[in-house]
């Protein structure tokens, strides 16, 4: 008798799993990723870097991680040369940041059920957040270099920090690829997208002259286009929707 108890409690629980099957999701995940872009701060001419992230996730549903992300990146911009900069003017930062943002993806707010097309894009997100970036000159140009181009004249040297934090807004879109395990649920994430930072502060590029002087009327910004990897892992959380509908 004890048997077959057995059997009908295995086969019950068999039964309660492959039901499941398909809405289940990780709660948590741990990433890395590279990015490459370049500043858009007051020089007019900027180079383009690599970056590189490591973040922590937190999967509230399939379709929405809110994310810590720690970033090191260079920017740079300028040149000692009249082509380059009227003033002679160049910097590098070797950077720190870090923030916080979610992603919503389409699948959160859309009902995707009987559509192949829906299924395909509710992967694709957008978001934001809130961070600081910690900026660090290893190389700039406080003074005019070529005084007789320049009407307004810097003696007293280009003001700025060369080393200090500023707040930044992220602005994030892109799409999350979601590769299934053995049971339906989504344990890998590969994730190409688009990132635009506004700096609070111009700390960018270590340059903070008045506008009267220099062209200075916007916030330092950055822009990156990234691509990452995501591994997802933990406690099994159910969700409401079918999260793998149909199969590529």
């Amino acid at each position: 008798m004890k048997k077959y108890i057995l059997f009908f409690v295995l086969a019950f629980a068999v039964f309660t799993v492959k039901a499941q099957s398909g809405f289940n999701y990780y709660e948590f995940g741990v990433g890395a990723g590279a990015s490459y872009g370049k500043a858009e701060a007051d020089l007019k001419k900027q180079d383009y870097h690599p970056a590189f992230n490591l973040n922590f996730v937190y999967n509230y549903s399939p379709y929405l991680p809110i994310t810590a992300e720690l970033q090191k990146g260079t920017f740079s911009g300028g040149g000692p040369t009249r082509a380059e900069d009227l003033s002679g003017r160049y910097f590098t930062n070797s950077y720190v940041s870090f923030n916080l943002h979610a992603d919503l993806q389409a699948g959160e707010i859309m009902d995707y059920a009987d559509s192949w097309f829906l299924d395909r894009i509710k992967n694709f997100y957008l978001g934001t957040g809130i961070g600081f970036i910690y900026n660090n000159m290893t190389r700039i140009q406080r003074f005019n270099q070529f005084p007789e181009n320049d009407v307004v004249g810097s003696p007293e040297g280009f003001r700025g920090a060369d080393k200090g934090f500023n707040l930044i807004l992220p602005l994030r879109f892109g799409y999350e690829f979601k590769i299934f395990d053995d049971y339906d649920q989504p344990r890998y994430g590969i994730d190409i997208g688009i990132q635009h930072y506004y700096d609070i502060g111009e700390g960018i590029d270590g340059y903070n002259d008045p506008s009267s002087k220099y062209k200075n009327n916007a916030l330092d910004q950055y822009t990156f286009i990234t691509i990452g990897f995501k591994y997802n892992f933990g406690n099994t959380t159910s969700y409401n929707k079918l999260i793998r509908k149909f199969q590529f």
